[in-house]
């Protein structure tokens, strides 16, 4: 595969400023931009698959050899957003992008073709009941967007598949009622009250208003923030931290799962989904500048800055929202989101004031050096996905479209 056209936004360029009083790490630029450029080398090499591994000539996929099955819907919306968000570095991200999205195009949701069949299996056989996640819907859509502003045109035109897919997306897997986020297109009865917070992606709820101009997505965006606000102030005032997954969102008062939901034991705990949060509040922090994701994503960094005595190596893959550690320590899918969250420990003028100064640029420091010091792990796509992202963000090669 090779690049065919330039990108608009390359990587590296740094032309979309991030929001004012937004951290970054202390050193060279450069230097950062490498570091991820490294990361993403080794990313590529360990989880992208293409030609016959992936159904044929021209496709690639994401394989994720820590999940269920080989290839899962999270990852292909990871692989959509990295690759573009890549280009300019990577002269073949184009077309790794357009391989990825063949992939995703000939998996169609049984429920709605215009959503991704959730899961296949190593021949490339969809499997799993053929329904889709919300969360690799949101990725993909979100994916679509950024292409449509780095590239243009392309595969079957990616403006148009992007606003069939958020228009699919608001029509089965947002509730008409509540305007959260359902698990999927096949949510209904118990689990129509049932939202989980790694989906809650605020500055792609943005994106989908500006591209679609539907008025939907700002209750969307409103809702998700209001319940995470509450979530925090009911369940969790000392620590910011949210549970995988919520329920009650319909019939009652909205609260953590109780117990095992749709996982494991963990549900109401920041489980294995929840340590996605600080990610994603603190790249629409930092991006959109809003007051509410900005102190949301600061209270998290603050807790975890605290409770580790900012150590980074202390972080541990799981906690009672009290802030009670129960999983093992050294996941980056846990440590490298609090990184994110780290930025919004600067100067805003907010009522957060100027923070701790010092304390705060040297958590962030610490964050990124354990990220730059954790190569990929071949075994772990999850996680190795989760900390790539976190990394452009921190080193300022995010941007919405």
């Amino acid at each position: 595969m090779t690049g065919r056209d330039a990108a608009r936004v390359p990587f590296g360029a740094h032309s979309v400023p991030y929001a004012p009083g937004t951290l970054r790490p202390s050193g060279d630029q450069a230097a950062a931009d490498r570091q991820v450029l490294e990361h993403y080398w080794r990313w590529k090499a360990s989880f992208l698959r293409s030609g016959d591994e992936v159904g044929g000539r021209g496709r690639c996929a994401v394989f994720t050899p820590d999940a269920a099955h080989p290839f899962v819907a999270e990852a292909q919306g990871y692989g959509l957003v990295i690759t573009a968000l890549m280009a300019g570095a990577d002269p073949d991200a184009h077309a790794l992008f357009d391989g990825i999205l063949r992939h995703v195009l000939a998996h169609p949701s049984a429920n709605h073709p215009d959503l991704h069949a959730a899961q296949q299996d190593a021949g490339g056989r969809d499997v799993g009941g053929r329904n889709s996640a919300t969360d690799g819907d949101l990725d993909i859509a979100y994916g679509l967007l950024l292409a449509d502003r780095q590239w243009g045109g392309g595969h079957g035109d990616y403006k148009a598949l992007a606003l069939r897919r958020i228009d699919a997306v608001m029509e089965r897997e947002v509730h008409p009622g509540t305007r959260l986020t359902k698990l999927g297109d096949w949510s209904s009865g118990r689990f129509d009250e049932v939202s989980r917070t790694s989906d809650w992606m605020p500055d792609h709820f943005r994106a989908f208003r500006a591209a679609t101009g539907d008025p939907r997505w700002d209750e969307v965006l409103d809702a998700h923030l209001a319940l995470a606000g509450a979530l925090r102030t009911r369940h969790a005032p000392a620590t910011g931290l949210l549970p995988d997954f919520v329920v009650d969102t319909t019939s009652g008062e909205p609260r953590p799962a109780p117990g095992k939901v749709l996982e494991s034991p963990h549900d109401g705990d920041y489980h294995w989904n929840a340590c996605r949060v600080p990610w994603r509040l603190g790249a629409d922090a930092v991006t959109s500048g809003d007051a509410r994701t900005w102190a949301a994503a600061r209270g998290l960094s603050r807790w975890a800055r605290t409770a580790t005595g900012g150590d980074p190596g202390a972080i541990r893959s799981g906690y009672r929202l009290d802030g009670t550690a129960y999983g093992e320590a050294g996941s980056p899918a846990f440590f490298a989101p609090f990184a994110v969250a780290a930025m919004t420990e600067g100067e805003t003028g907010d009522e957060g004031g100027e923070g701790e100064g010092e304390a705060a640029q040297g958590w962030l420091d610490a964050l990124w050096a354990r990220m730059c010091g954790s190569p990929p792990d071949p075994a772990r796509a999850y996680a190795a996905g989760v900390q790539l992202q976190s990394m452009l963000v921190v080193s300022q090669n995010y941007w919405v479209p």
